[in-house]
């Protein structure tokens, strides 16, 4: 008697967005429970603000790596150790979220290495391109331009789909275009009533434009087919 394979309706999300989504809550876990005097004792209090200082990203810590040509690991670590520390549940909640959605629509096309390469290289790139350009003072946290990274694998996706398909290609940056809307829209809000808005945005959509490049080297034959397309052109 032979027995047919029935497979669910859902495919289960990759192992590694779920790890990187689980370290992220463990984290904020900690944070929260400390905050609020179960664990830790008071000095747990200041967990939070501990880690940004540690484990965040600086632009004048960067600033001065570049200009003396020192890299020493506990400063080169903060290029990946800031993609883990939020300023509050919420905003890791939000990030994880879209961690969770993207990773899996990227996850079910690219392996599992590759889905890892996206998120971190998105953070490097997205670190490094906000250190340059601006001289903001402020420590850069958050899963945000890792998870940006992500939303650039999707639109690589969609854009390799709809090239294959003869469609317009420019339907693909679709989201990101609506994403970035939303920022300004913000950005001016805050600028109106006298609020800094942050300057996050600018390490998000270095990110997108990372993961996307990524995308074309990780992805399945991504860099058999890049080779192809540079020698034709």
């Amino acid at each position: 008697m032979s027995e047919s394979y029935n497979p669910g309706p859902v495919n289960p999300v990759s192992p590694a967005v779920v790890a990187l989504f689980l370290a992220m809550l463990v984290i904020e876990i900690a944070f929260t429970l400390g905050n609020q005097g179960v664990v830790g004792g008071p000095g747990a209090v200041g967990w939070r603000a501990a880690a940004i200082q540690a484990y965040g990203f600086n632009g004048p810590v960067f600033d001065w790596m570049v200009t003396q040509g020192r890299w020493p690991t506990e400063h080169v670590m903060r290029f990946v150790t800031y993609l883990f520390v939020h300023g509050s549940i919420t905003h890791m909640v939000v990030a994880g979220v879209i961690l969770l959605a993207l990773g899996k629509f990227v996850g079910d096309v690219f392996a599992w290495w590759a889905v890892l390469v996206v998120f971190f290289g998105a953070g490097i790139g997205g670190a490094a391109v906000w250190g340059l350009v601006l001289d903001d003072p402020r420590y850069l946290i958050g899963a945000f331009p890792g998870v940006y990274g992500l939303i650039g694998a999707f639109t690589y996706v969609i854009w390799l789909r709809l090239g294959q398909t003869g469609e317009s290609r420019a339907r693909a940056f679709a989201l990101i275009g609506m994403l970035a809307v939303i920022q300004l829209v913000f950005g001016l809000y805050y600028f109106m009533i006298g609020v800094d808005g942050g300057t996050e945005w600018l390490a998000d959509l270095a990110g997108f434009g990372c993961g996307f490049l990524l995308s074309f080297v990780v992805s399945p034959g991504g860099w058999q087919r890049l080779r192809e397309k540079l020698r034709h052109d």
